[in-house]
């Protein structure tokens, strides 16, 4: 197997591997991305398969003597001559030096925005349970005792008496 082919094989396969898929479907809620992601799935295993089968064999060698018995000597030997000088270049990635910089600095705002979406949402589900007490009390709460809890809403008040602002 040439060298660039077994690598996208292996690439491949490895992905296969740590692609959570039931995680993902997990997180779908419309039966139409259901079917999307189905598709996808099944086009990412079709697509696996063949590099694993097309990249990961050998070629047969070549039999040189069976030719030259049917087509004659001089002819298969400038054809295995030709075959022979043949040099297929081994591939040089230029592209990953390029991008893994700004890849592993995305990653860097990757975790840093996932740390302040997990702050906002621990504030965003306290809020919620402040409300929802607030919600269960506020038929028997006194305006005391709601401004006691939110002492801007009374200075707010204040103000509007100290200032002779009644809303209209």
């Amino acid at each position: 197997m040439s060298g660039a082919g077994k690598k996208v094989a292996d690439v491949a396969f490895k992905a296969s591997k740590s692609v959570d898929w039931e995680g993902m479907a997990k997180l779908l809620v419309s039966d139409e991305a259901r079917k999307e992601f189905a598709t996808l799935r099944r086009t990412f295993d079709e697509v696996n398969s063949q590099l694993q089968t097309k990249f990961s064999q050998e070629p047969e060698p070549i039999d040189w003597e069976y030719y030259r018995k049917g087509i004659g000597s001089k002819l298969v030997d400038m054809y295995k001559e030709a075959y022979d000088s043949v040099e297929i270049p081994k591939y040089v990635d230029t592209v990953t030096p390029e991008y893994k910089p700004k890849f592993d600095s995305l990653l860097v705002e990757l975790k840093q925005a996932e740390e302040q979406s997990l702050k906002e949402s621990e504030r965003l589900e306290e809020e919620i349970a402040e409300v929802q007490e607030l919600k269960k009390k506020i038929s028997t709460m006194t305006a005391d005792e709601y401004f006691e809890q939110h002492p801007e809403v009374k200075k707010k008040f204040d103000d509007e008496i100290r200032n002779d602002y009644w809303g209209y």
